[in-house]
C-alpha cells in the first residue's frame, strides 16, 4: 500500500511569508513603526529548538520604549489566524527578543495530511507566455561546434523552461534542433529539446525579412554600397547601421555604446524567422507573450546586434519588450585550449564510472547500471553548471577528484539520497509482505505528535513548507525591469536540494525509521514514514524541474 498522500480537494496551505507579513503587520502597527520587515525565519537546528520566528532585540527598540512590546500586542500574536498562517503556541519576550513558536503537530497534521499542496507554486501564472530563445543553438552546425559555455546556457534554458510550466506559464524554445549527433547528446543529457523540422512558413518569412530590409533607411542595399569585405561574405544579405535607429529610441537602457554596424547574414535572418513563427504560435492563443534570449557572455554582444535587427523589421510589443538572461564564462583548470560539450560529457561519465566501481565493485556492470551511470552522469553536470548564478563565472575541474559519490555537494549525492529513500520504502513493503509491519493506516490516523526529534522539525520547516515558494522564486522574471539584462533565480533549486540532502542526510543516518516489529513502536513508524514520504515528494519534483529522474538504488 502507498504511503498517505494527502486528501482530495481545496485546501489553504501555511506559507512561511504569509506568517511573516502577517507578524509584520501587527508590529509595524506600532506608532513608531516604519516600513521594514522585523521577523525573521529561523533556520539552523540549534535555534529551532525553542523558536520559529524572531523579531530581533535591536529592531523592537526602535518600534517601542526600552524595546518592550505591549502585552495586548504580544497576546494578539498569540492568537493570530489568518489563511495561510501556520498556528502559533506561543508568543514572548526573551533577551534575544520576540519569539513565536508554532503548534508543530497541528503544522505536522496539516502539511503531511496534504503533501500536494505543497509540491507546487505558491502562484500562479495561467494566461502568460514565453518564448525562450536558446542563442548558441542557432550556430552550433555539429557535435564538436557545442561548448561548455552553449552548455551551460542549454541547461539554463532547459531549466527555466520547466520550472516557469510548473507555474503554469506557456514555455516555447527556440530554435528546433535538426543536427541529428547534437540531438543524442542533449537525449544522454535527459533534455528533451523541440525537434521539429522546419516549416514552409520559415522560408516565406525570410523573404519577407529580406524584403523589409529592402525598404529600410538603416540598411545598405546593393553590393556596391557593402564594400569588398561584405563581397567576400557569401552569405551576407546587407548591412545595417544601429547608431541613427538608436538615437531615435528612449527605451533601449543598457545595450552596448558601441553597437554600429551590422553585417546581416541569411543564418541572422532565418534566426528571426524562426523567432517569427513561435511569436505567431503564442499569439494565437494569447495576446502577448515575452521573449526572452539566453546567451553566454562571449555572444551577448552579437545578439544584442540581433536583437536591434528584429526591432527595425518588426516593431511589435513583442520585439520592444525583448530581454537577455547573460550565462556567465565557463573555465577549466589546467586547460589551454577549449573544451567540448561532448568531452567534457563523456569525461564525467569515465569518472562516475570509476567512482561507482570503486564504491560497489564487481556489482557494477550491465544495462541497469549503465542508465544508472548516464543518469549520475547528468545530475553531476547540471549541479556544476546549474548551482551557480547563471551570471557568474563557473570554473570547472576535470580531474578525476572532482568527481566522486561521496561529496555532499555534487549531483550525486542528491541521487544517493533519493535512492536511500526508495530503499527504505521497499524494505518496508518487503515486511509488510511478510507479516512485520501493518499495512499502512490512513493519514487522519496518524499521530504526529509522536515527532519529537529534532531534524523532523527541520526537514518539514525549513523544506516541505517553504519549496513551494522555492518554485515560484524559481520561477520570478522581472521582465518590467529596465534595460535589456535580466536576472533569474536559476540557481535556488540547486542550493535547496544539497541543503535538502546534508539535512535529510544527517538525520536518516541519527534516526532509526523502521524500528522493531513491536505494536507500541508503529505509531511513531509511521508517522516518520509520512515525513519521508514528503520529504521523498519534495525530492522528486525539484529533481523533474531540472530533467533528472530519480534512482530507486545506487
Amino acid at each position: 500500500m502507498e504511503m498517505g498522500s494527502g486528501a482530495e480537494g481545496s485546501v489553504g496551505c501555511f506559507r512561511l511569508s504569509e506568517a511573516l507579513r502577517a507578524l509584520n503587520a501587527l508590529l509595524l502597527a506600532a506608532p513608531r513603526a516604519h516600513p521594514a520587515s522585523v521577523w525573521f525565519k529561523e533556520s539552523r537546528g540549534r535555534k529551532l529548538r525553542n523558536r520559529d520566528f524572531v523579531a530581533p532585540h535591536e529592531a523592537l527598540q526602535n518600534l517601542f520604549p526600552q524595546g518592550q512590546v505591549p502585552e495586548n500586542m504580544i497576546n494578539g500574536m498569540t492568537h493570530l489566524q489568518i489563511a495561510g498562517v501556520p498556528p502559533i503556541r506561543s508568543c514572548k519576550q526573551t533577551e534575544a527578543g520576540l519569539v513565536v513558536q508554532l503548534e508543530r503537530p497541528a503544522v505536522f497534521q496539516q502539511v503531511l495530511s496534504h503533501i500536494p499542496y505543497y509540491l507546487k507554486p505558491s502562484s500562479a501564472s495561467s494566461g502568460q507566455n514565453v518564448i525562450l530563445n536558446c542563442v548558441p543553438l542557432h550556430g552550433c552546425k555539429s557535435l564538436e561546434s557545442l561548448r561548455l559555455s552553449h552548455l551551460r546556457a542549454i541547461l539554463v534554458a532547459d531549466h527555466l523552461a520547466a520550472v516557469l510550466r510548473a507555474k503554469g506559464v506557456e514555455v516555447r524554445l527556440v530554435p528546433a534542433l535538426h543536427n541529428e549527433e547534437i540531438k543524442y547528446f542533449l537525449h544522454q543529457m535527459k533534455i528533451d529539446w523541440p525537434t521539429l523540422l522546419v516549416t514552409s512558413s520559415v522560408p516565406d518569412a525570410i523573404l519577407l525579412l529580406k524584403q523589409s530590409l529592402m525598404d529600410c533607411i538603416y540598411a545598405e542595399k546593393n553590393e556596391a554600397e557593402m564594400g569588398l569585405q561584405q563581397k567576400q561574405e557569401t552569405n551576407a544579405f546587407c548591412r545595417v547601421h544601429f547608431k541613427e535607429f538608436m538615437e531615435k529610441q528612449q527605451d533601449l537602457e543598457g545595450y552596448d555604446p558601441n553597437l554600429d554596424v551590422f553585417l546581416v547574414l541569411e543564418g541572422n535572418l532565418r534566426h528571426l524567422a524562426e523567432l517569427q513563427e513561435a511569436v505567431a504560435q503564442c499569439l494565437s492563443a494569447a495576446e502577448s507573450c515575452r521573449v526572452i534570449h539566453v546567451v553566454s557572455c562571449e555572444e551577448e554582444f552579437q545578439q544584442q546586434k540581433v536583437d536591434l535587427l528584429w526591432r527595425i523589421v518588426d516593431t511589435g510589443a513583442h520585439t520592444a519588450s525583448q530581454k537577455h538572461l547573460v550565462c556567465g564564462p565557463v573555465k577549466v583548470l589546467s586547460s589551454l585550449s577549449p573544451v567540448g560539450a561532448a568531452h567534457y560529457f563523456e569525461l564525467r561519465r569515465s569518472q562516475m564510472h570509476k567512482a561507482s566501481f570503486m564504491k560497489y565493485g564487481d556489482l557494477v556492470q550491465g544495462n541497469a547500471w549503465d542508465d544508472t551511470i548516464n543518469i549520475l552522469t547528468s545530475a553531476a553536470i547540471r549541479f556544476e553548471m546549474l548551482a551557480t548564478a547563471h551570471r557568474s563565472q563557473i570554473t570547472i575541474n576535470m580531474e578525476d577528484a572532482a568527481i566522486s559519490t561521496k561529496g555532499t555537494k555534487g549531483g550525486a549525492f542528491m541521487m544517493y539520497n533519493c535512492a536511500r529513500l526508495a530503499t527504505l520504502f521497499g524494505s518496508y513493503h518487503n515486511a509488510v509482505h511478510q507479516g512485520l509491519y501493518p499495512a499502512f493506516p490512513p493519514t487522519s490516523e496518524l499521530n504526529f505528535s509522536s515527532l519529537q526529534e529534532e531534524g523532523e522539525w527541520l526537514l518539514l520547516f525549513n523544506y516541505i513548507i517553504p519549496f513551494s515558494e522555492v518554485l515560484s522564486q524559481s520561477a520570478r522574471i522581472p521582465m518590467s525591469a529596465k534595460g535589456v539584462r535580466i536576472t533569474a533565480n536559476t540557481e535556488a533549486i540547486c542550493k535547496f536540494l544539497v541543503k535538502l540532502s546534508m539535512d535529510f542526510s544527517s538525520y536518516y543516518n541519527r534516526v532509526h525509521i523502521l524500528g522493531e516489529p513491536l505494536p507500541h513502536l508503529f505509531s511513531q513508524m509511521f508517522a516518520r514514514l509520512q515525513l519521508m514520504k514528503a520529504v521523498q515528494e519534495v525530492f522528486h519534483s525539484a529533481l523533474a524541474t531540472l530533467h533528472i529522474p530519480p534512482l530507486k538504488q545506487i
